[in-house]
């Protein structure tokens, strides 16, 4: 349970206590999450190299249609026009874009390079 609470706190992966994000951004002032390139406690190195992160987007997109899916269930049992949930759902995942971002790298970071990894 302290790996998940770890994650949505964005707590680094060795150490448990340096931030893995310098800031988390903001879609409507159209500002990105800021990634620290090391913890500012143990100094780990979150980018291990070009590229690391390419496997996360494949994880943004499984747990953005995760929320998608669960938006429409919900929707469907308030709202009768299929046009209008589709809409909700477009302004939905503008505006869990940043979290989606921050959180499908920290999934990738843990599943990768987690505290019980020796890399």
């Amino acid at each position: 349970m302290s790996v998940l609470f770890n994650i949505l706190g964005e707590k680094c992966p060795k150490c448990e206590k340096g931030k893995v994000f310098a800031e988390k951004g903001n879609i409507f002032l159209l500002r990105l999450p800021k990634m620290n390139a090391n913890c500012s406690h143990c100094h780990h190195k979150f980018e291990k190299e070009p590229g690391y992160f390419f496997g996360s987007m494949f994880v943004s997109y499984v747990v953005a249609v995760a929320e998608m899916i669960v938006f429409f269930l919900i929707a469907n049992l308030f709202i009768d026009s299929y046009l209008t949930i589709v809409v909700l759902i477009g302004i939905l995942s503008i505006v869990m874009s940043t979290f989606n971002f921050r959180f499908s790298r920290m999934l990738w970071i843990y599943m990768l390079d987690g505290k019980d990894k020796n890399i």
